[in-house]
């Protein structure tokens, strides 16, 4: 280190105080400076010591004194002197040319004063004091920053628009990053300087990565759409697979305030999904919803509490939450309230401890609150678990379902939505298989009966829920691994939990009765590429196979009972559009009235005596006329 910056650090020993007063000081000298410059250039020779020279010395100093601390000079700290700091400079010097326009003009005091000073050394003054604060806010800053940058990482930030310049301003006096420079897509940017850096072109993305060390890249492109960032991102970890990546958030999170380093946060796994959110159509968000009496089953779970968030806000009259976890149904109405209170939504919250699976328990709140709306999202859901009790996931999920759509009937419910999985679809497990069969319920309902319409939304993972793999892999990366997979060659599709419970309501206002609708998932996702991805991003290593350099490794452990190696849709070849670009109907039909009400009879009473065995049967018996599932016994894979 120089030995300027090191009598520099030295300030920094002195109380602010002090440091002030060493301030005023410098300003004091530098006023004397101004004023025998300007005179001499106005005489046009060197005249240091005469009275004329001294008393305008002494008049330049005094005025200082008498107007820069009113006007906040002195307020501002020195290192972070801008645009504002100039601007008292400036106040205060134009204060002093017209106090010294009235003394040496007007009133004519200090005999033989040029009257030209009264502007002149102003003038003189504010180029002097403006080009010290700025030279040694620069020096300070640096001296200080080059302190800090050991140990540090080397940033480039991608995005050289307002947020860029802001996120650097904002490193500059942080101790974690350093920036080497700015990407940007304009191509009217490339070449120039922002903030002391140079901005590259995004095609230059790859020689820029290559030639300079650069440990993660910042995304300051909160405006940019999903899948671009999706392809930023697959670009760096192409080039660069050690280099991490951490966004801002988007637009709605920051237009609140400045952007700072704090903001930063890792990339989620969402904006991986490489494909954008359609926008929900306000009349179909609002059409079962505004002014009606809503109610939700599973309330407090992952889907059905977004159910809930979406809900209040298209203002019902009153939303009914029936849930069997009591500390899940008071975190959800807990929230609710203070969202309600947020945006000044009267709605009515009724938060009720409610076992879907006991009619009379049910019953309870039915009759209390005749909803119009009905969406059914209880249910187990964990394909593991429901594997090893098979009787009790058949209980909640395919009892439930029942229970619930009796009673709406019963009620007068104009609306009933299920929310279903794609792993109905040929299941291979209990729960799946109970999923089918509560659709099928759905469909044998929504055929003997017109005055409830009846619909189930059929859709796959969704990122943020309590049986992601998402929350699993970010724990085993930050144990330091390993990160367990089922296989290599395992597929999911994945959707984010907002837009999932956006399209179930919309699915819902679309329903004419006994509609399978299928929310368009995207493209299905590798485990295994999610793993790498989420380790990459962490700015970590994938160990290779051969067991060399790296830092996480990624471990088989095998499909567990019940579980897929790639999940489905679709029972039947296709499904056809709807109104909505993110929804499509199933073109599958119902079983046949009489043959569905025996075998659900005989489903019914395996339940009431308590017999897995018998419920297994009978539930692959009715779900046996369509395509057979992966495994073609359930009853054997559960006991398996």
């Amino acid at each position: 280190m120089s030995a300027l910056k090191r009598y520099l650090l030295l300030l920094f020993r002195f109380s602010p105080r002090a440091r002030t007063a060493m301030v005023i000081t410098l300003d004091l000298a530098l006023c004397a400076f101004a004023a025998l410059f300007a005179y001499s250039l106005r005489v046009g020779e060197w005249r240091v010591f005469t009275p004329v020279a001294l008393a305008l010395v002494v008049m330049t100093c005094a005025m200082w004194l008498a107007v820069a601390p009113f006007q906040g000079v002195y307020r501002s700290m020195l290192r972070f002197s801008g645009a504002w700091a100039i601007r008292d400079l400036a106040t205060s010097c134009a204060i002093i040319a017209l106090l010294m326009t009235v003394l040496v003009v007007i009133l004519e005091v200090g005999d033989g004063v040029p009257r030209t000073l009264s502007l002149l050394v102003p003038l003189m003054l504010f180029l002097v004091l403006a080009s010290s604060r700025i030279i040694l806010s620069a020096l300070l800053r640096d001296t200080l920053y080059s302190q800090r940058r050991d140990g540090g990482r080397d940033v480039l930030i991608y995005g050289a628009g307002v947020t860029g310049r802001e996120l650097s301003v904002s490193i500059k006096n942080h101790p974690e990053f350093h920036v080497v420079g700015f990407v940007d897509d304009n191509p009217l940017l490339r070449g120039r300087r922002l903030e002391e850096h140079r901005i590259w072109h995004a095609a230059e993305l790859e020689d820029v990565l290559a030639r300079n060390p650069v440990d993660e890249v910042l995304l300051a492109i909160p405006g940019a759409s999903r899948s671009r960032r999706r392809a930023i991102i697959d670009e760096v970890r192409a080039i660069a697979p050690g280099v991490g990546v951490r966004s801002l958030p988007d637009l709605a999170e920051i237009a609140s305030g400045r952007v700072s380093v704090n903001d930063l946060r890792q990339v989620r796994i969402e904006e991986l999904l490489g494909r954008d959110q359609v926008a929900p159509d306000p009349r179909l968000m609002s059409a079962k919803i505004t002014g009606q009496s809503v109610m939700v089953t599973g309330a407090g779970g992952s889907i059905g509490s977004e159910l809930t968030r979406q809900i209040v806000l298209q203002s019902p009259s009153r939303i009914i939450l029936a849930e069997r976890s009591e500390y899940a149904l008071y975190l959800i109405d807990s929230e609710l309230r203070e969202l309600c209170e947020r945006h000044r939504l009267d709605v009515e919250i009724e938060p009720r401890l409610v076992d879907v699976a006991d009619p009379r328990d049910l019953e309870r709140v039915f009759s209390q609150y005749s909803p119009d709306t009905v969406f059914h999202a209880a249910a187990y859901k964990h394909v593991t678990l429901v594997e090893t009790d098979p009787l009790a996931g058949i209980r909640n999920n395919v009892l439930g379902s029942y229970n619930c759509c009796m009673l709406a009937e019963q009620f007068g419910v104009k609306d009933f939505t299920l929310v279903s999985t794609d792993k109905a679809v040929r299941p291979s497990s209990v729960m799946g298989a109970s999923k089918r069969v509560c659709e099928m319920i759905v469909q044998s309902r929504a055929a003997a009966q017109d005055g409830t319409r009846y619909s189930a939304v059929r859709f796959g993972n969704v990122l943020g829920s309590s049986g992601s793999v998402v929350p699993l892999f970010r724990r085993q990366i930050a144990a330091g691994g390993p990160v367990t997979i089922t296989d290599r060659q395992a597929t999911r599709y994945f959707m984010t939990i907002s837009e999932a419970a956006q399209l179930v309501v919309q699915a819902g206002a679309m329903a004419e009765g006994g509609e399978i609708f299928l929310l368009d998932m995207g493209e299905p996702v590798a485990i295994y590429d999610l793993a790498k991805m989420m380790i990459q991003l962490s700015g970590l290593a994938v160990v290779a196979e051969t067991g060399d350099d790296g830092d996480i490794e990624i471990v088989e452990i095998g499909l567990r009972p019940g579980e897929k190696l790639h999940e489905e849709l679709l029972i039947g070849e296709s499904g056809f559009p709807t109104s909505h670009p993110r929804i499509m109907k199933a073109t599958e039909t119902a079983k046949a009235g009489a043959q569905f009400s025996s075998r659900f009879a005989e489903l019914m009473t395996a339940l009431d005596r308590r017999d897995a065995d018998a419920a297994l049967a009978a539930m692959d018996q009715l779900i046996s006329t369509e395509r057979r599932p992966a495994r073609t016994a359930l009853a054997t894979a559960a006991k398996s």
